[in-house]
């Protein structure tokens, strides 16, 4: 009986251990981050994913990253690479988490992305594609603010594409806030961020 539990403890304490140096190596890579050593943090993310092959955060923070340097990049084979690259980790996230609605989002950010470099090329190919995915993620989670953010932001985006009025869209944004002051991540791993965006569009919507 003795030999059961000490193996039963060892196993536990195995499973903490594992699950503290995901959390440790998580915090070290947001620390990078947040000291603008973006490539480091990328590489810590991948250092990581391959280490937890069944966590999809580590995922979809390296396509998030890359996603996020895409918005300024101008070099078509640069940015190729690196939404080739932010597709992959989503990809690989969504076969380890089914119907998750923050993956959801970032893969709709990541084809704006594309439209945001060239709409006449792929604004027809992603469209439709962006507006279905906020769609799933708002009806999967309508508490989730990213998604709210992003469908309210998508749709404004079109509106002035097409030279209507965006001012409808001001209270999606403003109702997104009000997600964003009710929101509890998971865990302070997940995903939290897009409320200073919503502020920032909130502000714009008054001017």
């Amino acid at each position: 009986m003795k030999h059961l539990i000490l193996i039963a403890l060892l196993v536990i304490s195995g499973f903490t251990q594992a699950q503290t140096n995901f959390e440790k190596g998580m915090t070290k890579a947001f620390d990078l981050w947040q000291s603008d050593k973006i490539d480091e943090a990328e590489n810590m993310f991948e250092r990581i994913a391959k280490a937890e092959p069944k966590e999809w955060l580590p995922d979809y923070y390296i396509a998030q990253i890359n996603s996020l340097k895409s918005w300024t990049e101008k070099d078509a084979t640069v940015l190729k690479a690196q939404l080739d690259k932010a597709q992959q980790h989503i990809d690989a996230a969504m076969l380890k988490s089914e119907n998750n609605t923050e993956l959801l989002v970032i893969q709709a950010q990541v084809f704006t992305n594309w439209v945001a470099f060239d709409g006449m090329t792929y604004g027809m190919k992603y469209g439709a594609k962006i507006a279905e995915l906020y769609d799933k993620a708002t009806a999967l989670d309508p508490t989730n603010p990213r998604a709210a953010l992003g469908k309210a932001e998508w749709a404004m985006g079109s509106a002035k594409y097409f030279g209507k009025d965006t001012a409808p869209y001001c209270k999606d944004i403003e109702a997104s806030i009000e997600l964003f002051n009710t929101f509890k991540p998971e865990s302070q791993l997940h995903p939290n961020w897009g409320k200073e965006r919503a502020v920032a569009v909130a502000k714009d919507c008054k001017a």
